[in-house]
């Protein structure tokens, strides 16, 4: 299975991230790109495209949660920007997914990787259970959501690293565990909760990392990257 490091370009605007991705021009490595909420509905699909036209796989992140037809028929429009990952919130449900799923296949069958979010890296225990009223551990509650993507016929999930070991156990050792929560050893925390290091995530199963400011905030964003490929697949 292949293995990735993915940047989330978590930038307000077109402008602010083709500057960005322009210090990655001279590299013989074109980043995985995450696209994330607020750099879509800032910019619109044709940012997609522009990045795409660039030569870098994308990762558009827009976590769809609805009622299953409003999901279906918003992954048809998806699937014609030719991203090569996208996902919805495991939350949603078993009929939720098949019909993101549905939406997300073309005539020809093909159709990008998707994934479900099971818990934010951003929750924590006491935040599942005193806000959202799940009185199943965690660790329970992400096996549940990944086994229900599973069965939904999806081909991951996003997680903490620190549940990417659990994910397998679930659900098999082909299941993408996508993991954001990355920070290196000397970085901050910042608002993470259940967070780990590039080469910890690689230990405990991840396939795909998802870095944001430990590269995007770093004085120099190139090494940063380069720094995280050396601990993630070395």
């Amino acid at each position: 299975m292949a293995k990735d490091v993915i940047i989330a370009c978590d930038f307000s605007s077109k402008e602010t991230t083709l500057e960005f991705l322009d210090k990655f021009k001279d590299s013989p490595r074109k980043p995985f790109v995450k696209i994330g909420m607020e750099l879509y509905y800032s910019a619109g699909p044709e940012i997609v495209r522009e990045i795409k036209a660039r030569g870098h796989k994308i990762f558009l992140d827009l976590k769809l949660h609805d009622i299953p037809n409003t999901v279906r028929k918003t992954m048809k429009v998806l699937s014609a920007l030719d991203v090569d990952m996208t996902n919805v919130h495991a939350a949603g449900t078993i009929d939720m997914m098949k019909a993101a799923l549905e939406g997300l296949t073309r005539p020809d069958g093909t159709r990008p990787l998707l994934i479900a979010v099971t818990q934010l890296t951003s929750t924590s225990e006491e935040r599942m259970r005193s806000e959202l009223l799940i009185n199943a551990t965690i660790g329970e509650t992400i096996a549940k959501y990944a086994s229900n993507a599973k069965e939904a016929g999806l081909d991951g999930v996003v997680c903490s690293p620190l549940e990417a070991s659990l994910v397998k156990d679930a659900c098999g050792s082909a299941f993408v565990a996508v993991t954001p929560g990355i920070r290196f050893a000397d970085s901050a925390a910042d608002d993470q909760v259940r967070i780990t290091t590039p080469a910890r995530a690689r230990e405990i199963g991840s396939d795909y990392i998802v870095v944001g400011r430990p590269i995007t905030a770093a004085e120099d964003p190139v090494a940063a990257y380069n720094r995280c490929i050396t601990e993630f697949l070395q």
